[in-house]
């Protein structure tokens, strides 16, 4: 029996840029998710398809598109809010579409501006004309404040299922759960996974999770042991929904690598080559915070990989002093 494998999907370059107010320039971003690629990363979300004059930083997003169609081997993603941003999303000839729908109606209004009904109907609307003209691309809907919400508070298991239960219902091909505002913990996401799974079968998806209160990690965890087996985060840990307040920080995908190969989880992915790839994020973006412990230490002293790979770089000296 194989080692257990998962999809690390990476969303820096929509959900980290899109936080940010400064624009990354277009060929940095093309130049990034090379490198991304070449790190061993087999599905980027590189942008989403909404008015550059509500978000500029994805102004640029067809162009990102063609340039991520052309990497041999790279499931290329993206998001759209609504009819219009899918069909243009679709045209260009992306692999999947995540649409961002809320359990919350408060931050749908803020998100999308959609009540609940509105988005459903927009939701079929989207699965109707894929069917009709696009049968090839896969519709995910992201079930954001899964967990809990800034705007509307607590939310409860059966808002949540509730909600997922309408989205399968459109027809999406997948529901996955997001912690937009960094209110999930472990036990929660345990008991709320099992039973998306229980519900949702085949169509139960995968888990977008925010380190706002330092809990990311840890609710990666809970979630593979319950099954989950793809995983959302963004290099350097940059972004966050800015309709949601206070809702910093996606986990970092160089953290999240390092834990799931150091769990014997096969992700395909070189950490060295990944850290190296956060240089063009630095240069293209001076200033802007960005996150990581492994970039900061290293790999440890005979660390191998869940396939047995040798880390590809030199690894660091052991860092002495009294704890």
């Amino acid at each position: 029996m194989g080692k257990p494998q998962v999809l690390v999907s990476e969303v820096g370059p929509r959900d980290g840029l899109q936080s940010i107010k400064r624009t990354m320039p277009t060929d940095a971003k093309r130049r990034w998710i090379s490198a991304l690629s070449a790190a061993g990363l087999r599905e980027i979300e590189v942008g989403s398809f909404v008015p550059a004059k509500l978000l500029p930083q994805m102004a640029d997003i067809g162009e990102v598109v063609a340039h991520a169609l052309t990497i041999a081997g790279l499931h290329v993603a993206v998001l759209a809010p609504n009819l219009r941003g899918a069909q243009a999303a679709f045209e260009t000839g992306a692999h999947k579409l995540t649409m961002p729908v809320s359990v919350t109606e408060a931050h749908s209004l803020a998100n999308v501006r959609k009540t609940h009904l509105q988005m459903i109907d927009e939701v079929r609307a989207v699965v109707a004309l894929r069917n009709a003209r696009f049968p090839k691309v896969s519709i995910e809907a992201g079930l954001s404040v899964a967990f809990g919400c800034t705007i509307a508070g607590s939310v409860s298991d059966d808002e949540t299922i509730r909600m997922a239960l309408a989205m399968a219902e459109c027809g999406v091909d997948e529901v996955g759960l997001s912690d937009t505002s960094g209110y999930a913990q472990p036990a929660q996401v345990r008991r709320l996974f099992k039973r998306l799974h229980a519900e949702l079968g085949a169509k139960a998806g995968g888990a977008h999770f925010h380190n706002t209160r330092g809990q990311g990690l840890a609710n990666v965890v809970a979630a593979l042991d319950v099954g989950v087996t793809t995983f959302d985060a963004s290099q350097g840990g940059i972004g966050g929904c800015p309709y949601a307040p206070g809702a910093t920080g996606n986990i970092v995908t160089e953290d999240l690598v390092y834990l799931l190969e150091a769990m014997g989880v096969d992700t395909g992915i070189d950490v060295d080559k990944l850290v190296a790839a956060r240089s063009i994020l630095s240069e293209a973006l001076p200033g802007e915070p960005i996150y990581g412990h492994v970039p900061d230490a290293g790999l440890p002293k005979g660390f191998t990989y869940a396939d047995g790979r040798a880390p590809s770089a030199a690894q660091p000296a052991a860092r002495t002093g009294v704890a």
